[in-house]
């Protein structure tokens, strides 16, 4: 794309949490009714960022999480719909995917509609692997007690 305006950005700091609120509202059903502190946690617990602005405008965003050697995750892929269809999408994930700690063994995503388009960069389909647990709040469920850790001295 050849927009003199377009920018990525791997700064978290420039990044607007109330825009990227509302670009979650616009453009992903599956991130709607985002919490501003809820944004601004993932993105103090994500590395890399990667933002997309037309000028000062937040138009793309995305998130990953890595161990930086064997397995990294990429979330809330998203771009403006007046801009989609012009390969920032694509350019949004493959900055992602270029970035030092991304590069790992195997990278995963999540996607609900949008398989033919991760497969353009590289993805593929994976039903081996994936496995969710929903509520953690269930897990508050398990006695602490019955839990316990213990160092080995080596005798």
């Amino acid at each position: 794309m050849k927009n003199p305006q377009i920018h990525f950005s791997d700064r978290r700091a420039e990044i607007d949490l109330y825009q990227l609120q509302n670009l979650f509202n616009i453009a992903a059903f599956w991130a709607k009714e985002r919490s501003i502190e809820d944004l601004s946690k993932a993105i103090t617990n994500s590395d890399p960022v990667i933002s997309v602005w037309d000028g000062e405008q937040l138009i793309g965003f995305a998130r990953a999480n890595s161990d930086g050697i064997y397995r990294a995750t990429i979330w809330d892929v998203v771009i403006h719909p007046d801009y989609q269809g012009k390969g920032l999408g694509i350019k949004l994930v493959e900055t992602v995917l270029a970035h030092p700690v991304m590069q790992v063994e195997r990278v995963y995503l999540m996607t609900t509609h949008q398989q033919k388009f991760y497969e353009k960069i590289g993805f593929q389909t994976n039903n081996t692997t994936t496995m969710v647990l929903y509520n953690q709040s269930d897990l508050g469920s398990i006695p602490t007690g019955e839990v316990q850790l213990q160092e080995s001295l080596g005798g």
